[in-house]
């Protein structure tokens, strides 16, 4: 399955075999560090902006091209790491921020990095809708010697880490002479990363480190990226020492990976603040109810979803208001720090009963007599969520409803979320700094579309002014008490009328060996997100020193 934008992909869409494991990729020496992505063919596409192309998708264009600053998003409360500014200024209002670019960095080709590239980057950005991709309202970028400031329409509170930790900075002497910036596959990338390309096949990219790069010379001499059929081969590669750096879904992990090197193979799959939900059409009856919904919340187990469901691999989001800890404690309103989902089957009955639903023969009826019964949909494939779905469907009949799980094919499946043709599904949200992504995706009015036109974010079609204002209050102000305010009103909505069912938290990690590198980040320094398609994987690749 290829899907989980935001933080890369978890498994892989099988597709025609194209190479036995080996694939020219498989070195572990002191020298060469391979990484591996169940990502099956490729075609030759360099280009940092685009989200198809193999540099975005096997996760080496954060090699060769650098953001402005290295974000962690497991600590989302800490400043960003300067990296290609020193530092940075956000006037109070967030409309504006000035940078100050570092000194003495060179592009790959020779020439220095300056704040012309860095204001020529993101006006290229502004200018151009397709690499916009997170529709930052840019105003302007202008630079005066090594400072660059930028402007924006509005407030950007919510987007202040994605803009400088997001955005890979280009030079203006090459990309000024680029046609067409959305298309360009750019076959001689020249960036300030620490390594450059060397050679490309549809099977592996190779990749060699820099004498003259700016910052902490990486002791990995040469990177190999290659991308696997599927996850499957990948995990194999895995297991045997072929590949040492992925992010793949690997349910019996311990088993094929953990256990064929237990002294060091690791896993790390540490939460951020996405999370993974079960969707619920509330503008179709008799979901609209939302006794309904929190009879249905109750008696959910998410404990079972986390571990049977997605093997552990997801942690477990125990908050009803959704936000996975430990990452999101500081968010979490007072009232609720405490508070965790407990499966509760008879107070789950008793709304229901309040509210004038029946259970017949064992089965649930509307206040006017109708059964309550529902298709849970997702893709064919997608067996982690397939499963989560039964787990889910059994618990509901628990308190009569009927629910069948159907897969579909993505195709499908996304004509059917988009326009809002479903009963439920599950999905997931995005990562943020702050809990706003998630909330916005869940239930902001701005992403609300009647059934029929299609959506890009809440999906079930969630109605709710306050929501809305208090999600707009929230971008908007830069009051801190005002913003405190205005994520209790959200939270309030979530545990109140319950637009979604949270389950478990989007995981950014890693599968790693340290049998030839050591200085991964794990849970006793996680100093960065460790999946090999974050911007973080250049600074990762200067902390990693010989076993």
């Amino acid at each position: 399955m290829k899907r989980r934008s935001t933080f890369a992909l978890l498994g892989g869409a099988a597709a025609t075999a194209l190479m036995g494991t080996g694939c020219g990729g498989g070195t572990a020496s002191g020298s060469v560090l391979t990484v591996g992505m169940p990502n099956g063919p490729l075609t030759e596409n360099n280009n940092p902006f685009s989200p198809t192309s193999a540099s975005n998708s096997l996760g080496y264009r954060w090699v060769l091209y650098e953001p402005l600053a290295q974000v962690n998003l497991l600590e989302p409360t800490n400043e960003p790491l300067p990296w290609l500014a020193e530092k940075w200024e956000w006037s109070k209002d967030f409309q504006s921020v000035k940078l100050t670019i570092r000194d003495g960095v060179k592009w790959s080709d020779g020439k220095d990095l300056t704040a012309d590239d860095v204001a020529f980057t993101y006006n290229l950005v502004k200018d151009t809708e397709a690499l916009n991709l997170d529709a930052i309202p840019y105003k302007k970028a202008t630079a005066t010697g090594r400072i660059v400031e930028l402007t924006f329409k509005s407030p950007q509170y919510v987007n202040q880490t994605r803009i400088i930790g997001f955005t890979p900075i280009v030079p203006e002497h090459v990309w000024s002479k680029v046609k067409d910036p959305t298309k360009d596959t750019v076959k001689k990338p020249v960036g300030s990363g620490p390594f450059t390309l060397s050679s490309w096949t549809s099977q592996a990219v190779t990749l060699k480190v820099r004498d003259d790069y700016w910052g902490d010379k990486p002791k990995v001499k040469e990177m190999r990226y290659v991308s696997y059929n599927d996850n499957s081969a990948q995990t194999t590669a895995l297991g045997n020492g072929e590949c040492q750096w992925s992010y793949v879904f690997m349910p019996d992990y311990k088993k094929v990976f953990i256990k064929k090197d237990p002294e060091n193979h690791r896993l790390w799959f540490p939460s951020g603040l996405g999370i993974h939900v079960l969707f619920i059409n509330n503008a179709r009856k008799p979901f609209d109810d939302p006794e309904l919904r929190k009879a249905m919340n109750l008696v959910v187990d998410r404990e079972a979803v986390h571990k049977q469901g997605e093997s552990g691999l997801y942690p477990l989001v125990e908050s009803p208001t959704g936000i996975p800890s430990p990452v999101g404690d500081d968010y979490i309103a007072d009232k609720y720090k405490n508070v965790k989902h407990k499966v509760d089957v008879k107070k789950a009955k008793k709304i229901l009963e309040d509210a004038g639903y029946t259970l017949k023969g064992g089965k649930l009826e509307t206040p006017d007599g109708k059964a309550v019964t529902m298709k849970l949909i997702d893709p064919t494939g997608w067996s982690d969520y397939l499963a989560s779905l039964q787990i889910i469907a059994d618990n509901l009949s628990t308190i009569g409803i009927k629910a069948e799980v159907d897969s579909v094919t993505v195709d499908d499946w996304n004509e059917k979320l988009f326009t809002g043709d479903f009963d439920a599904s599950l999905h997931w949200t995005n990562t943020g700094s702050t809990p706003w992504d998630l909330f916005s995706n869940i239930m902001d009015g701005a992403h609300y579309k009647e059934i029929g036109e299609k959506a890009s974010w809440n999906f079930g079609r969630f109605k709710s002014d306050e929501a809305t204002e208090a999600l707009s209050t929230y971008a908007d102000t830069d009051d801190e008490d005002t913003r405190k305010k205005a994520l209790e009103t959200l939270q309030d909505i979530m545990v109140e009328e319950v637009p979604v069912i949270p389950l478990v938290a989007g995981p950014i990690g890693a599968v790693f060996s340290t049998k030839h590198w050591v200085g991964w980040p794990d849970d006793d320094n996680p100093y960065s997100m460790s999946q090999p398609t974050q911007p973080s994987s250049s600074l990762i690749l200067t902390r990693l020193k010989p076993a």
